[in-house]
């Protein structure tokens, strides 16, 4: 069993607005709904909202990697090996989009968002973007998706594992074309994201 990810996009006011000592259940709620049908065949896309419970969320299901966080982990390494290969334009618009996806780049949970106190729950948030970045997400993709495909043969030669989660560029493309839907869908409602290990 590995980890796994839920991707959150969330309105950060209601979320701030919520007393830090009752996010951790609100965002478990909206992973993971109380009420959901256990035998329901698992969607695809947004699920808008998260919960009932929690209007101001949606949750995203990617249709290519089963839950699992594997494939984005792989999905990163891979553009660290073909990253050197990529034209400039592009090595700077994917390096922007996967930034705050799948880097480093994510703002730390102690943002504002958990209790400070010295022993805070902590989330382990595998993403946290909050909505003050997701429009530049978005615009760095909105630069790197026209050119996407000069990578091909390039990621192929380079940062292709067969067999592996992510066996090849076209693998790698789909992956980020989903995350591509999920900024897009944050942006358009103002949310933020974030990423639970759940």
């Amino acid at each position: 069993m590995g980890l796994d990810i839920t991707v959150l996009g969330l309105d950060w006011a209601e979320l701030e607005r919520t007393p830090a000592a009752e996010r951790q259940d609100l965002l478990y709620e909206a992973a993971c709904p109380e009420d959901a049908d256990p035998y329901a065949e698992p969607g695809t896309g947004w699920v808008l909202p998260a919960s009932p419970k929690v209007p101001w969320s949606g949750r995203y299901a990617f249709h290519s990697t089963t839950g699992s966080y594997k494939p984005h982990f792989w999905a990163a390494e891979g553009w660290d090996t073909a990253r050197e290969f990529a034209e400039p334009a592009l090595r700077e618009s994917l390096d922007g989009f996967l930034l705050h996806l799948l880097g480093e780049g994510s703002d730390p949970p102690e943002a504002g968002l958990f209790p400070s106190d010295a022993t805070p729950w902590t989330p382990n948030l595998l993403l946290a973007c909050p909505p003050s970045l997701v429009p530049g997400v978005a615009a760095h993709w909105a630069r790197a998706a026209p050119l996407l495909e000069g990578l091909h043969e390039e990621y192929d030669r380079h940062a292709a594992r067969p067999g592996g989660w992510i066996a090849d560029f076209d693998a790698f493309a789909v992956l980020l074309r989903e995350w591509a839907v999920v900024v897009d869908g944050a942006a358009r409602r103002g949310w933020g994201l974030l990423g639970l290990p759940v």
